[in-house]
């Protein structure tokens, strides 16, 4: 990976092709879906006012997002007037670079981290590691992922795809190459892997100097931070070392502290099904004696900008990773989250992902197509984002091409390989309901000869009648039907 993308990924179509045939992999997210997303419908269930919450959380968001640059001021100067450091990355090599230097400074060549999207987004573990510096996850999932050499695939449990007796192994094998190796005689009960992992970790929370992490908001008016976590390791990680280095996107800002008590509500039930997070840790610059003496912040843009100039497609920045679309995704819990070619899978990842990296590439063309469009995403996302309009906007922009802004600047893309046949057919439909007769025509033929229509298409047309068959073409259209039993003429 690097820059927060996933080298050598084939198409959505051909990765999920091989992950499917995975009887494992599908059998451990179906069981892992399903139990979250019946969990946090019993937890939403419990709020009589979750539609009332879930529109404040989008109206905030959007709120947020029309003065964006506003509320990026007034978190640099309240971090700033707060102790803190605040640093601009225009994208992700920027980012890292920044990180980089910023732990070269303090003469460390170890990081412990906290779970953050970003730093997977932008590639910081790999950066890192090329400039000598090793970087410590410490979520469990994220540790699962580490040792194994993985990658995540999901955004709130990452190792969702490992079940416990892979997770066994990995402890048994690998640990010892990254510290305090796993106890002898191992088993794959819960309590004995976190346990493994507590007394892995907790040797690196006791020596680390400096720690990364990303933030879930940042509160404008006070400068103030947020994660929230399950397991108490973000607490450790955001509190003893001497250093602490917070890598965010500029769209998790929000205005005031009564903006984020409705994603205090809104968060949690759509994540974990928790009431409340375990662990909400704030933090709003440095304090004497207290916490990490040093405080920077690194506000990432890479494609967030370009994100927003779109009216349509930036609803994806109100996204508040709780993960929910994918618990309820049939593409994501068949495909798994690998297929996708990013940090971001499920169907947030099919909107956002092609959004900021753009869509040149044959991996982030195919992404808005990695839906069913059943909108079962839109329905459970908490801050009503409406992913199927998206997607649907987004393969406009991958058949079409046409204008889009790149890097700040107004640039007309060419349309995506592949799609020639797809344009040629709305050209041809576009003139035939432009034109009455021909439509007419064409109707009456395929009327009279849809007893030699085949059950099945060839070429394209094949992978979509695999699983269907086409649909019958009525005796006669509508339009004929009225002249004969009406006797009227349509226009």
């Amino acid at each position: 990976m690097s820059g927060g993308t996933y080298l050598g990924m084939p198409a959505f179509p051909e990765a999920a092709s091989e992950s499917t045939q995975n009887k494992q992999l599908r059998a451990n997210l179906t069981h892992a879906t399903h139990t979250i997303r019946d969990k946090r419908a019993k937890a939403v269930a419990e709020l009589a006012d979750w539609p009332q919450l879930r529109a404040a959380g989008a109206a905030i968001k959007n709120r947020t997002l029309r003065h964006l640059g506003h509320y990026l001021e007034q978190v640099e100067a309240a971090v700033e007037a707060a102790g803190g450091h605040v640093h601009w990355a225009a994208d992700a090599d920027e980012a890292n670079r920044i990180v980089i230097d910023l732990v070269r400074m303090t003469g460390e060549t170890e990081v412990v981290k906290v779970k953050s999207m970003a730093t997977q987004e932008i590639g910081l573990n790999e950066a890192l590691g090329e400039a000598g510096i090793r970087a410590y996850e410490t979520d469990l999932a994220e540790l699962i992922v580490q040792l194994g050499d993985d990658l995540p695939s999901h955004i709130l449990v990452p190792a969702i795809h490992r079940n416990r007796s892979e997770i066994r192994d990995i402890f048994a094998r690998e640990m010892g190459n990254w510290g305090r190796p796993a106890p002898d005689g191992l088993t794959d009960r819960p309590a004995e892997l976190a346990e493994a992992a507590r007394l892995h970790l907790r040797e690196k929370f006791l020596r680390a100097k400096v720690g990364i992490s990303g933030a879930n908001f940042m509160v404008a008016e006070s400068g103030t931070l947020v994660v929230v976590e399950s397991e108490g390791n973000g607490r450790m990680c955001l509190t003893l070392p001497d250093t602490l280095i917070s890598v965010v996107g500029i769209e998790k800002v929000v205005p005031t502290w009564q903006d984020l008590e409705v994603f205090l509500q809104l968060l949690p039930r759509s994540s974990t099904a928790e009431r409340m997070n375990p662990y909400t840790s704030t933090w709003t610059g440095t304090t004497d004696e207290d916490g990490p003496q040093t405080f920077h912040l690194v506000l990432i843009d890479n494609g967030r900008t370009d994100t927003l100039a779109d009216t349509v497609g930036r609803q994806a920045l109100r996204c508040i990773r709780c993960s929910a679309c994918l618990n309820v995704c049939p593409v994501y819990e068949r495909a798994g989250g690998h297929a996708y070619g990013s940090p971001y899978p499920g169907p947030i990842g099919a909107i956002l992902t092609p959004q900021l990296r753009g869509t040149q590439s044959e991996l982030d063309a195919s992404l808005p197509y990695a839906s069913s469009l059943c909108g079962a995403c839109y329905e459970v996302c908490p801050v009503a984002i409406d992913i199927p309009e998206v997607l649907v906007h987004l393969r406009e922009r991958v058949v079409q091409g046409g204008e889009v802004t790149l890097r700040g600047s107004r640039t007309t893309i060419k349309p995506a390989k592949g799609h020639a046949a797809e344009r040629a057919a709305m050209r041809a439909a576009r003139w035939a309901l432009d034109h009455p007769a021909a439509l007419r025509g064409g109707q009456r033929l395929a009327a009279r000869t849809r007893r030699l229509h085949p059950k099945r298409l060839p070429g394209p047309g094949k992978a979509w009648t695999e699983t269907r068959e086409i649909p019958a073409v009525p005796a006669e259209s509508f339009r004929d039907w009225w002249r004969r039993t009406r006797g009227e003429e349509t226009k």
